[in-house]
């Protein structure tokens, strides 16, 4: 009798452990499919309880839960907010506030050599076609002199060419990553003080499927970038 008891006890907790859980993901996959973008404030307690048809303990806990993995971001008096798209965002956004602009431009440089490398091989007539027009955009964007359009523009080229890897893992990272970069695109118009990189040769060697040249290009881009910033650089 004792025995039958602790099982029923044991199943009562895995149903409303797996309630809580399938809440977790339903949050998860909102916020990860961008119907809540990074910023956003998320719908309060009662109405994420109503809409998903839970308790509001349920609702909290799983909001709480993502609040500890980094996703979202509770701020007393004002609301939840969503803070990163996965559990790698949130890890990488937290250790990246307290990095230097030249860390970030570092590891920015190794994940962007590596995928210009790997788009040369790999790229599709429909990468060399979106890899162009981002940098058509991208382009157009420096020429107009609108330094925030021209951020996005910077990096949804840099996307299309990690992109055109067809790695997922290298792919999630780098979204991952969008934040800080974002901040370094923007850092490193001033510290080049408007003097812009041409990306023309990294697209043009991608699609010439020309892994080498793809290489030098990207690194002679993230090199004079880096060069901006004043630390020497190890000799090669």
């Amino acid at each position: 009798m004792t025995g039958l008891s602790e099982v029923r006890v044991t199943l009562r907790t895995a149903r409303r452990s797996s309630l809580v859980d399938q809440v977790i993901d339903q949050l998860r996959d909102e916020i990860a499919g961008g119907g809540w973008p990074v910023g956003v404030k998320i719908p309060p307690e009662p109405v994420l309880s109503e809409t998903l048809g839970v308790g509001r303990n349920t609702v909290r806990e799983a909001v709480r839960a993502l609040t500890h993995a980094g996703l979202l971001e509770s701020r007393q008096g004002d609301g939840t907010y969503v803070r990163a798209t996965s559990e790698l965002s949130g890890a990488v956004r937290r250790r990246l506030e307290t990095a230097e602009l030249v860390e970030i431009l570092e590891v920015r440089r190794g994940l962007e050599v590596e995928a210009a490398r790997l788009a040369a091989a790999r790229r599709t007539d429909a990468d060399v076609a979106a890899i162009a027009v981002a940098l058509a955009r991208r382009d157009a964007a420096w020429a107009a002199g609108d330094h925030s359009t021209f951020v996005e523009a910077d990096l949804t080229f840099h996307t299309a060419v990690v992109e055109a890897t067809h790695n997922r893992v290298l792919t999630d990272l780098y979204r991952d990553f969008s934040a800080a970069l974002r901040a370094s695109i923007g850092a490193a118009g001033t510290l080049l003080e408007h003097e812009d990189v041409p990306h023309g040769p990294i697209a043009a060697a991608i699609e010439a499927g020309d892994a080498e040249a793809a290489t030098r290009a990207t690194h002679a881009c993230l090199d004079q970038i880096l060069a901006s910033t004043g630390r020497p650089e190890p000799a090669r």
